[in-house]
């Protein structure tokens, strides 16, 4: 049966998405004043350029920090507008008039389907480019976050082909220790083992006093040589996995890098992992805040809206520290990543149901 939406749901839904906007913009100038406050002395030090600070800092700052705290601000839109709509009788007078309380919800789950469609999409393939300026800016102007050393690295560089180094640091782009091992089935065909190898620049590495020994059966060949440039399909930012790095991909490349990094073996992924999830946890979370913000809401109570607004920080802020939790669980291994990141939309689902069940009818 197709909806026809009513002047009420209009009302709702306009209601709804201008109180989120307003909402934004408010946290939005409070947080880029603090912000600015305490990175000024970094920017001044530094040297950071007014166009950089502006252009590759905050614009691409203001939509990462929207799309990150989006559950919160929805949240409090919510239980802003309803507990004013309470307040002035408007909810008792839609509830009068016929309205049941599940159609009174129907705008409201519009209105977060909206969010939800547009902080997905924003968080999948606009924002991850932003943030690859947004991190470099913070590392060359703040602090610098990139790893740039990684102890006893193994890696599947292709089908077959297994490398190890043992350590790798990114100063002068050399890696120490270096063996690569080919096998076919289970038997080694060939090993190279070298003192130290270099990356020049995308697959491009050059070996230093290596030694190459192919296995033919009982028969080994042993070749030496001092240097010698190779192709390998690595590169550092394969192993040498700074914060920030899974920010910087959009949904299908994070998909792509989690799939390739589990074939070769490498280990830790979990921030990625973390990262893919969330993106759709916190936009189906949309979906819960909005049931809880309304169903708290949308009585009258004595004291008018400081109480519901106080309630809804006190939850939308639990669930935020709550996803950042769970998320650690997954990070010591405790949890798989996805199952870490939905146990919040698990639990307060089930505060949602509570609350809608208990909601005025």
């Amino acid at each position: 049966m197709k909806l026809k939406l009513s002047i009420i749901d209009w009302y709702i839904i306009k209601k709804f998405l201008g109180t989120y906007i307003f909402t934004v913009f408010l946290f939005i100038a409070i947080t880029v004043i603090i912000d600015v406050n305490q990175k000024f002395d970094d920017f001044i030090k530094n040297s950071a350029s007014a166009h950089a600070i502006i252009f590759d800092y905050y614009l691409n700052f203001i939509p990462y920090f929207i799309n990150a705290f989006s559950s919160l601000f929805v949240f409090i839109a919510v239980i802003f507008f309803t507990s004013k709509l309470a307040d002035n009788s408007e909810i008792i007078a839609m509830l009068s008039s016929g309205l049941s309380f599940d159609r009174l919800v129907v705008p409201y789950l519009i209105s977060a389907s909206i969010i939800a469609v547009l902080t997905f999409g924003l968080n999948s393939y606009v924002i991850p480019p932003g943030n690859v300026k947004r991190i470099e800016f913070e590392n060359k102007y703040v602090k610098d976050r990139k790893t740039k050393y990684a102890p006893h690295i193994q890696i599947e560089v292709d089908p077959g082909v297994y490398a190890y180094f043992s350590s790798f640091n990114n100063y002068d782009n050399r890696g120490n220790g270096f063996s690569l091992d080919r096998f076919e089935g289970k038997e080694l065909v060939s090993r190279l083992t070298a003192q130290s190898i270099t990356w020049d620049s995308a697959y491009h590495w050059t070996i230093n006093s290596y030694i190459i020994r192919n296995f033919e059966g009982m028969k080994e060949t042993i070749t030496k040589g001092e240097k010698a440039d190779t192709i390998l399909a690595i590169m550092p930012s394969d192993f040498l996995i700074s914060i920030g790095d899974s920010e910087q991909l959009t949904t299908p490349e994070l998909k792509t890098y989690i799939d390739r990094q589990k074939k070769r073996g490498i280990g830790n992924i979990q921030q990625f992992e973390i990262e893919y999830y969330k993106r759709f946890a916190t936009s189906f979370a949309s979906f819960i805040l909005t049931i809880i913000g309304v169903s708290l809401s949308s009585r009258k109570v004595k004291g008018g809206m400081g109480m519901n607004i106080g309630l809804g920080l006190l939850l939308s802020f639990s669930y935020i520290l709550f996803m950042q939790i769970t998320s650690t669980f997954a990070v010591s291994g405790l949890v798989s990543p996805w199952v870490a990141v939905w146990i919040p939309n698990v639990v307060y689902t089930f505060v949602a149901a509570f609350l809608y069940k208990k909601a005025p009818r």
